[in-house]
């Protein structure tokens, strides 16, 4: 990965790769220093990047965090056109509040619509993921069987398949099948 350079952004991508591991503490550090070297750099847009990553990583494992993470993120992201980090950041919003807003449904269902009408579907899969945790936390079935189900064909093609098996984690269900990821 250091042969990635700055310009690579090595460390968000060491952090890409752990958070899916649930390597916290590892990706949230990677993060930092991706957000400290763009920083050195003058690099506002890849700082703010490396911020929501923050952000997404800590949702998962500390919402008080994450919201403190989002604010950050907000400040950076003013004045910048970064639509897909907006967007993402509110899916990061809505994972941190995953089994305790009532409305998360329909928030999800919003972004999964400004996802749509941005052109940046990948993020449909973090929003579906957010979802994933959302229904696991209760314990309802149903609706986390579907959001799984709606995971797996948005991953048909390979991308983003690794989320289903996170899907299935999240609720202490096995997976069908061997993990097609790698």
């Amino acid at each position: 990965m250091p042969t990635l350079g700055w310009k690579g952004r090595h460390h968000r991508v060491l952090g890409d790769i752990h958070w899916p591991h649930a390597n916290s503490d590892e990706a949230i550090t990677a993060f930092e220093n991706a957000r400290t070297e763009a920083e050195q750099h003058n690099a506002a847009g890849e700082c703010t990047t490396t911020q929501v990553r923050i952000a997404l990583a800590t949702a998962f494992t500390d919402p008080m965090r994450a919201t403190e993470e989002l604010a950050l993120a907000d400040q950076l992201l003013a004045g910048l056109d970064q639509r897909a980090n907006r967007i993402l950041a509110q899916v990061v919003a809505l994972i941190k509040d995953a089994g305790s807003d009532p409305a998360l449904t329909d928030r999800a269902r919003a972004l999964r619509s400004e996802a749509e009408n941005a052109g940046l579907p990948y993020l449909i899969r973090y929003g579906e993921l957010g979802l994933a945790l959302h229904h696991a936390v209760p314990g309802v079935e149903d609706d986390h069987a579907a959001t799984i189900g709606r995971l797996r064909q948005l991953t048909t093609g390979g991308d983003f398949r690794f989320f289903t098996d996170i899907a299935h984690f999240m609720a202490g269900l096995p997976l069908p099948a061997l993990s097609v990821a790698r």
